[in-house]
């Protein structure tokens, strides 16, 4: 065992991480207003004066577990109007595709302890084009691309700052900081370098007054004293000057207060950039300092910069510097070399670290008691209508932990089917973390009482893809390969009664009609429908969906799975399992008879599934959308071994009264006896002549087989949009291979056509589940038109592969995720660091959306991962 997964059995290794937010501006929790106006409760330009409530923003920020003592790198570069202290972007209601980070940032090393950790902020010389973005952005409307920070030319000619921050931990509580900057540019630039360390404000609302305090100790150490976690030092190497602020309210600046301010966040700020005298401590304490370095950084060269976060009081703090870090960077190397043991394209191995780097990034301190939030707080005024507005009905919800987030910037909040495909690609780092983020929602302080689980902060009643219990089954299987065949019971049998609970809220709640066919309403999905599906329908009536009966489908499956697995080590489940396979066989029958007329989501004309309009006149409508919500029943189906079996008769006599007795139900897994093995049985939601004709179009490259991918929308809607009329008013769907052009949802993520990585992995999955059935007996044209014939897993591989070359450095040394961006493909200080976006485009593959791992793009190291 490496060194690295020998730490991984000590929790304190993971006391501190990378636990700081991206973004804490323009939150849900921070928003304190009255017309719960999120996006202007605290604005970006507020962020530099106001203490955040619930948690703590910066570049490149560590913290400790409870994100009491927090760290991060502001920067100066002596042009811009204000310190750059946080990453910039544009509100949901500015950008013309939603919100937006405006910066370039890169996440590129990480392990899973945090003993070493690296990332990259390009910083300009000149100064940041704030108000250019603003205006180019405003100007522009949903049709045309985002206007970014590269297409500003802010970079042009090389001249900015690399600024590499990097960690490395001699212990738990003792961290080295080194920060590298180094000059593009073709001549000498000045910068200000301001490491700052700060106390999470705790004292400020009325409920512990209790105020922490640092202060100098000596001309390059500050001593920080804070009765929970005890003594820390910060030890500055070089040449700085310590500044001392306080991490309160500027509320003069925000609020017009007139009178003798006390010093505030913004203190060092106005210090440096406005010249002020009177916005520091000259007592050298408070509870936020920096320590200033005043560079100038020659052309082509770089200038490193030294610290040490230690509870240690050491004499020579910098002796073992350079040795530790160096011996933490073998180890994570080690670590690596272990991992991707079969990954063999030097490229691929960088794809996979960096897509790695970014799931270990993404971790935050996620706090947000709802209650205390909709009582407020005793300092401050009550807020008069949180009572009855957003998340009222969710005053349980009291979150406090570090969470795996989408996008610690565009999304620095979790999500629930998000986190659970995180989970896949994390459990190879670190099957604890993976467990603990799964066993998280199911917590009665996060799980609703009704047995729903939090979709995501905007709106926690917002219903997300069952998906928890998959890959609750995935993180077990994962764990139990690596750890010698030992899987751990005791984690999936406390998930799974949860899941029960979870299970029976569905079917209570999301079947209107009582017959096994599921609503669910976006599901995840934004835009994909005609109507927003979270809203009420206009006209009336309810959707019978496709995707929502699907997604029970496959919960039921999964439950089946775990159920038999957990009555391999005690029989009482086996009545479980057969609970599970009998609700699956309701809920194939229904799919396929909606009610006395047999008007099922099956259309037997397009051979294809389709949500179905139920209108208040009782009328019945499908609606011919070719898009993942017909793609979502491949997703339902499980393989069983018959040896397993042969573990739980109980189960297999009961299954067979049931076949035997209840016929029609048994006509709907025909294939469950076939000869075409003994060892296997098959249970999946569609039959195998139906798996073929909604290949026939998945593998249709006009339809939806992309060269990346697997579109959320079949591109024969580019041309034959679908449109219907409800009283008197239009709807439409239109294949949009990258931004969407319309504000459902915000308006920043658009399924009409682009490829979503986490459909597209578990169809994969599906493949390779139904070739482990039908073997080589089973091969269908790849791509349709071709003559070339593939086995399910040979299509898994070719799916694979295509979402691999979105990232991949083609034979021009281009990569698709970058589009024609000739600085990023290029440039030698750009072309070779990834970022990874939510979508990509359904044509050329080029990245849209949040730019920063979004968590289920993460999947593609587990693509490249061998199987």
């Amino acid at each position: 065992m490496n060194v690295e997964k020998q730490r991984l059995n000590d929790p304190q290794w993971k006391k501190w991480g990378p636990y700081v937010s991206d973004r804490q501006w323009a939150t849900v929790r921070e928003d304190y207003t009255e017309d719960t106006n999120t996006w202007e409760a605290v604005t970006y330009d507020m962020a530099r004066s106001y203490a955040y409530r619930w948690g703590e923003d910066g570049i490149g920020g560590i913290s400790d577990e409870n994100q009491l003592l927090c760290f991060s790198v502001a920067l100066w570069n002596k042009q811009d109007p204000f310190l750059k202290e946080r990453l910039f972007g544009l509100t949901g209601p500015r950008g013309n595709h939603g919100e937006d980070v405006k910066e370039l940032y890169y996440y590129l090393d990480n392990s899973p302890t945090h003993s070493y950790m690296k990332m990259l902020y390009k910083y300009p010389q000149k100064a940041f084009p704030y108000d250019q973005l603003y205006q180019e952005n405003d100007r522009r409307s949903r049709e045309q691309p985002e206007f970014e920070l590269v297409d500003t030319g802010i970079f042009d000619n090389g001249a900015y700052f690399d600024v590499f921050i990097e960690y490395a931990k001699a212990g738990p509580t003792d961290i080295l900081v080194k920060i590298s900057v180094a000059n593009r540019g073709k001549a000498p630039a000045p910068i200000s370098v301001l490491p700052t360390i700060w106390f999470r404000n705790t004292w400020s609302w009325g409920r512990e007054p209790y105020r922490p305090e640092m202060k100098a100790d000596g001309q390059n150490t500050i001593r920080i004293d804070h009765k929970r976690i005890g003594n820390y030092y910060l030890y500055c190497n070089g040449n700085c000057d310590l500044l001392f602020c306080e991490n309160d309210t500027n509320a003069k600046r925000l609020q017009g207060k007139k009178g003798i301010q006390p010093v505030s966040k913004d203190g060092i700020n106005d210090h440096l950039v406005n010249k002020k005298r009177t916005v520091l401590n000259k007592s050298k304490s408070g509870t936020k300092a920096s320590a200033h370095y005043n560079l100038t950084v020659g052309a082509g060269e770089t200038a490193v910069i030294k610290l040490r976060l230690s509870k240690e009081a050491l004499d020579y703090p910098f002796h073992d510097f350079d040795a530790i870090f160096w011996q933490r960077i073998y180890e994570t190397e080690e670590f690596y070399s272990e991992l991707q043991r079969g990954v063999n394209e030097p490229d691929d191995r960088r794809i996979q670290r960096q897509a790695y780097a970014g799931m270990l990034w993404s971790k935050q301190y996620y706090y947000y008691d709802v209650e205390e939030w909709m009582e407020g707080d005793p300092a401050k005024p009550a807020p008069r209508n949180r009572r009855w507005g957003r998340n009222h009905d969710w005053s349980h919800l009291n979150n406090a932990d570090i969470i795996s987030m989408p996008d610690k910037w565009e999304y620095p909040w979790y999500a629930a089917w998000d986190l659970a495909f995180h989970c896949i690609p994390l459990a190879y780092l670190d099957a604890a973390f993976a467990k603990n983020q799964l066993q998280l929602l199911t917590k009665e302080w996060y799980m609703h009482p009704n047995g729903q689980f939090p979709a995501y902060e905007w709106n926690f009643g917002d219903v997300n893809p069952p998906v928890h219990a998959w890959a609750t089954w995935r993180v077990y299987e994962i764990d139990k390969q690596t750890n010698g065949g030992k899987g751990d019971i005791q984690f999936l049998e406390g998930v799974y009664h949860k899941l029960l609970l979870n299970f029976t809220w569905w079917v209570n709640r999301k079947d209107d009609d009582g017959n096994n066919i599921f609503q669910g309403g976006f599901l995840g999905l934004d835009n994909i429908g005609v109507f927003d599906r979270s809203a009420p329908l206009p006209g009336g009536g309810h959707l019978e969906q496709s995707d929502g009966t699907s997604w029970m489908a496959m919960y039921c499956l999964n439950l089946l799975r775990i159920s038999l697995e957990l009555a391999t080590h005690n029989h009482i489940y086996a009545d479980m399992a057969t609970k599970f396979f009998e609700h699956f066989l309701y809920i194939v029958k229904a799919m396929n008879t909606i009610g006395d007329n047999n008007f099922g989501l099956w259309d037997e004309q397009d051979q294809f599934f389709y949500d179905v309009l139920k209108k208040p006149d009782g009328s019945e409508q499908k609606l011919r959308v070719r898009s993942m919500v017909g793609l979502i029943p491949l997703f339902a189906v499980e393989v069983i071994d018959h040896s397993l079996f042969e573990q739980i008769p109980e189960f297999v006599n009961r299954l067979e009264w049931f076949l035997k007795y209840k016929s029609t139900y048994a006509s709907i897994v025909s294939e469950w006896s076939s000869t075409l093995s003994d060892s296997k049985h098959l249970l999946s939601l569609i039959r195998s002549d139906r798996l073929v004709a909604i290949l026939q179009k998945v593998l249709d490259e006009t339809e939806f087989l992309s060269e990346y991918g697997i579109r959320a929308l079949s591109r024969y809607h580019e041309e034959n949009p679908f449109s219907i009329e409800v009283e008197g008013n239009a709807f439409r769907v239109k294949y949009l291979p990258a931004e969407s052009d319309s504000s459902m949802f915000g308006g920043n993520s658009n399924w009409r056509g682009p490829i979503w990585f986490p459909l597209n992995y578990l169809l994969i999955e599906s493949l390779q589940r139904y070739h482990y059935y039908y073997g080589d007996t089973l091969k269908v044209e790849c791509p349709k038109g071709s003559g070339n014939y593939l086995t399910l897993d040979q299509v898994a591989d070719e799916l694979s592969l295509r979402l691999l070359r979105i990232f991949r450095s083609d034979g021009n040394g281009k990569r698709p995720v970058y589009g024609d961006c000739e600085l990023l493909q290029k440039d030698a200080y750009f072309r070779d660091y990834i970022l990874f976006y939510e979508y990509f485009h359904g044509d050329n593959g080029r990245g849209v959306g949040a730019a920063h791992q979004t968590g289920w793009t993460g999947l593609i190291a587990k693509l490249l991962q061998p199987r």
